[in-house]
């Protein structure tokens, strides 16, 4: 989840406050059943959405953990059973 935050950042200044922001949250651990989940998103969606690691793994999280997905760029996940947020 902190990953789509920082990837996110469009400048230095954002992420030092996205960092700021983060410290004061529970953020949801990787483990083996949120990667085993992200090789099946790759799988199913790599190659007719584009889908990369770092958001097969950023929507495994959600899916395993049923939280929702703050994101600059719902397209995407938009093909995922997820809810979405973004600052717009």
């Amino acid at each position: 989840m902190q990953l789509e935050f920082l990837v996110g950042a469009l400048n230095k200044k954002e992420l030092r406050e996205f960092d700021k922001v983060l410290k004061n949250w529970n953020l949801a651990h990787i483990d083996q059943e949120v990667l085993n989940l992200s090789v099946a998103l790759i799988k199913e969606y790599g190659l007719s959405y584009n889908m990369g690691v770092y958001d097969s793994i950023i929507a495994a999280t959600c899916m395993i953990y049923n939280l929702p997905l703050w994101t600059h760029n719902k397209k995407d996940f938009r093909f995922l059973d997820i809810e979405l947020y973004t600052r717009d």
